[in-house]
């Protein structure tokens, strides 16, 4: 095969990711071209629009709104699939790979639910398929678990992998914001969206573990299989008492594997304001990684934004890049070769925050006590606050079995004395 002089790009979307994709492709031309061998240079985008104004200037030959513009031109060696959403962009993926084109997307929903089919074409056509910035925006993760920590066996890896979440319980600890405060704030400021669902839900922080966990215990994970529980529930009440127990809440997720199978996890948590995870605030994202051989090691960085983001995409593209120059092209494919047991939630071990809201009566606390007793929950701390003819009990439990722990708030909750079990929210880190 004759030396490549060149490698040619198809774009799929100029929308923000899109744009920082094509200015970091034009800006840092010289220096990546030196770390490439040849120059990489974007042929065609694909757009829904070409009229629009996209606030550069652009050649209006680069724009089309035909996919096969792209995937039909021979000079074309990568497509970048920037488009979002999932079903017309599988479908694009899916062609490009089956046409002989390596694939570079930063679309965590597409690979959360549909790796196995796109490392299937990738490999039956022998061509790359490369995800970094689906999850965590510019902050390398994928590449480390596949290749830099591949010698390790992955046990535990804990995250902030949600900005938006991020943001808003950071201002809800540093400002004593209400929640809706906070995501008023963050909307107005583009952090969130119209429809926050997917970030204040959990949903975003379990498309993104579902990558990660795959890969970092090599065994391939459905999103159906994480426990989702979101922010809607936490109050500037439940921040407050985790400071004064010298914890800060953070929308963890979580994946550890053991003896009896993998644990994949999102939800609000506790963390001991020592703990490395406990200082990412704002819109920054962290993930922290136990591995056998090296210890722990932790991952920091802008989670999303045009650049951060653009930055993963196009050092995907320069790999994939390199793998044609030197004909090696399909070199990196699933790692998802084993089959290892999922454990159920009601399964998993942890602490416990517990909020109660009751009657000031006597013997209200005794009679949850005994409940808690009979479930073999233990109790670590006890706060009580006192309103009128109400009291608000904050437990701290030691670690206990999820299921027990549920089966007694079930019980606890029928106790007449028992207005409202206001809040449960995991202590992890400990």
């Amino acid at each position: 095969m004759a030396a490549k002089k060149e490698i040619g790009v198809g774009l799929l979307g100029m929308g923000t990711v899109g744009r920082g994709v094509y200015r970091i492709l034009n800006d840092n031309k010289a220096g990546i071209e030196q770390k490439v061998g040849v120059p990489i240079v974007i042929k065609r985008i694909l757009v829904r629009d070409i009229s629009k104004d996209r606030g550069m200037a652009l050649n209006k030959g680069l724009l089309t709104t035909n996919i096969s513009d792209l995937l039909d031109d021979p000079e074309i060696d990568i497509i970048v699939e920037v488009l979002g959403g999932v079903d017309q962009a599988l479908e694009y993926a899916l062609r490009a790979l089956e046409s002989g084109k390596s694939l570079v997307t930063a679309n965590k929903d597409m690979i959360a639910l549909h790796g196995k089919r796109l490392f299937e074409a990738a490999d039956l056509s022998g061509r790359d398929l490369f995800f970094e910035a689906s999850v965590a925006g510019g902050i390398p993760i994928i590449k480390p678990l596949k290749e830099c920590l591949a010698a390790n066996r992955i046990t535990q890896l804990i995250g902030i992998i949600n900005g938006t979440t991020n943001y808003m319980l950071s201002r809800m600890s540093k400002e004593g914001l209400g929640f809706q405060e906070a995501l008023h704030e963050a909307q107005s400021l583009g952090y969130a969206e119209a429809d926050p669902s997917s970030d204040v839900e959990g949903y975003d922080a379990a498309r993104k573990l579902t990558i990660l966990a795959s890969i970092a215990f090599n065994t391939r994970l459905r999103l159906d299989q994480v426990y989702v529980e979101g922010i809607t529930r936490v109050t500037a009440e439940d921040i407050a008492y985790a400071a004064n127990l010298n914890y800060v809440v953070k929308l963890l997720a979580i994946a550890r594997e053991s003896s009896d199978g993998v644990e994949v996890r999102v939800h609000p948590a506790l963390l001991p304001k020592n703990h490395p995870l406990a200082s990412v605030n704002d819109v920054y994202n962290a993930i922290f990684v136990t591995g056998d051989a090296v210890g722990d090691v932790m991952f920091y960085g802008r989670g999303a934004g045009e650049l951060p983001t653009a930055s993963a995409v196009v050092a995907d593209v320069m790999n994939a890049s390199r793998n044609l120059v030197r004909n090696v092209p399909g070199m990196i494919s699933c790692t998802c070769f084993e089959e290892k047991p999922i454990k159920p939630m009601g399964f998993t071990i942890a602490k416990y925050y517990i909020r109660i809201n009751v009657a000031d009566k006597p013997g209200v606390l005794a009679s949850i006590a005994f409940i808690f007793g009979k479930y073999e929950v233990s109790l670590a701390s006890v706060i009580q606050q006192t309103a009128g003819d109400f009291a608000q009990l904050v437990l701290v439990t030691h670690k206990v079995l999820e299921k027990n722990l549920q089966d007694a708030l079930l019980e606890i909750k029928e106790l007449p004395v028992v207005n409202e079990v206001s809040n449960v929210i995991r202590v992890e880190g400990e």
